[in-house]
């Protein structure tokens, strides 16, 4: 099993009030941006990185969003390169880049020169972005899939095809493709694909054969992906299995059940990952399928509980407000008991996450151990706890279980890249 240390990188010096009156954090002026602060919580985080190499972590996962304080990491290639040269051992797993925004020609060479420096440690992964995403970047949602998959193919044969050559597709076109710097890992480097259940991702990944890592998502759908991609690859010709599949956790520990409830009472802070961004910015017209859009209105329902997701409007009173603030909190409990976050000592995390493992069997798993207003001291004691009393007991179930990491067992699938020495 590979397991991975993942956090989103927040710029947590906002007032939450501004948070809950905007409705989410896309669109919160940046007026309340203090480079100074951002500068310090940028290497505070990097020091986070390299300490969870140093307690054992196999991987360091980073991903990219754009105009919110959600995550800083609007530049996700530029946080990997430094990553490439201060770590020594981790795998630097970008899940992933946004292809529907970005210069895939640009992308491939960035992403070779991070794989060059790091010794062939980049796994890159390639998302469609958030809605929010398409409307920062001025792009149409309508044709986000096609950008993506016309983005994908274009990377791969960059790195794969001697150049020069020309590329003429429906929506890239370049004269002279000819970069000067290619991935060590041949023919290219893993790719891992993560999102949140959405049918046509897996069956993308499926054909594809890459992994699938789901983003926090509750167990009950998480199940029928894991089934749909089994199937789709069984339609492929080949046998899926653990190697294939990963789940994104979020995991606080700390030295006492207090410390470690007031920690995750920090992933509510503004409304927590349902005030990413408002509906109507998230999922924008022409951004999804009806079909897709109609499972995420079924798989938003807690099956615990039988809520709907926290979806916040703007507020424009006091009183709206702090009923906007009352409800928030009001889940912090409902999150712990549907296990979409565990809170607690390593004693009494770790039978919950071991349940985890045995619904999902994982071969990827990403702990996303820290959000909001949490002090840097309080997140390297959850890394060292992690490091020093979860993981192993993780490895020793993952061996219980037979949950084999990426590409450590694929019948009949494509060629692992050549590793590095």
């Amino acid at each position: 099993m590979h397991i991975m240390m993942f956090t989103e990188r927040p710029y947590y010096d906002v007032p939450e009030d501004e948070i809950i009156k905007n409705a989410g954090y896309f669109g919160i002026p940046n007026e309340h941006f203090n480079p100074e602060i951002g500068g310090q919580l940028f290497n505070s985080y990097f020091d986070e990185a390299v300490y969870a190499e140093q307690v054992g972590f196999d991987g360091v996962m980073l991903n990219e969003h754009h105009g919110t304080p959600f995550c800083m990491g609007s530049v996700m290639n530029i946080e990997a390169a430094v990553l490439a040269r201060i770590t020594e051992r981790v795998k630097i797993v970008l899940l992933g880049n946004p292809l529907p925004v970005a210069d895939p020609l640009r992308l491939a060479e960035e992403l070779a020169m991070i794989d060059m420096i790091s010794g062939g440690r980049l796994v890159p992964g390639w998302v469609r972005g958030a809605g929010s995403e398409s409307i920062y970047n001025n792009a149409n949602p309508a044709y986000n899939r096609e950008l993506f998959n016309e983005a994908h193919d274009f990377v791969v044969k960059a790195w794969t095809t001697p150049g020069p050559f020309r590329f003429e597709g429906k929506h890239y076109h370049y004269r002279h493709v000819n970069p000067w710097v290619l991935p060590v890992q041949k023919p290219h480097p893993q790719m891992w694909i993560p999102g949140l259940v959405s049918q046509e991702t897996v069956v993308w990944c499926a054909r594809h054969r890459y992994p699938y890592l789901a983003l926090a998502t509750f167990l009950e759908p998480t199940l029928e992906m894991v089934k749909l991609y089994r199937d789709t690859a069984a339609e492929e010709g080949y046998e899926s299995g653990p190697e294939n599949f990963g789940y994104l956790q979020r995991v606080v520990v700390a030295e006492t059940e207090e410390k470690a409830q007031e920690m995750g009472r920090a992933f509510m802070y503004g409304g927590g990952i349902s005030a990413f961004a408002r509906p109507e910015w998230m999922f924008p017209p022409g951004y999804n399928s009806k079909a897709a859009t109609r499972r995420l209105a079924r798989v938003s329902v807690d099956p615990s509980s039988g809520e709907d997701a926290l979806v916040l409007k703007p507020t424009n009173t006091q009183e709206e407000l702090e009923a906007s603030r009352n409800e928030i909190y009001r889940r912090f409990q409902g999150e712990q008991d549907n296990l979409q976050l565990i809170c607690g000592t390593p004693d009494t995390v770790i039978p919950k996450i071991r349940h985890i493992m045995e619904t999902i069997r994982p071969g990827i798993f990403s702990m996303w151990h820290h959000h909001g207003p949490v002090s840097h001291e309080d997140r390297m004691t959850s890394i060292r706890l992690l490091g020093e009393e979860v993981l192993p007991a993780m490895r020793s179930i993952a061996e219980e279980l037979d949950l084999p990491g990426p590409y450590e067992r694929l019948p009949g699938s494509r060629p692992l890249a050549t590793p590095v020495a």
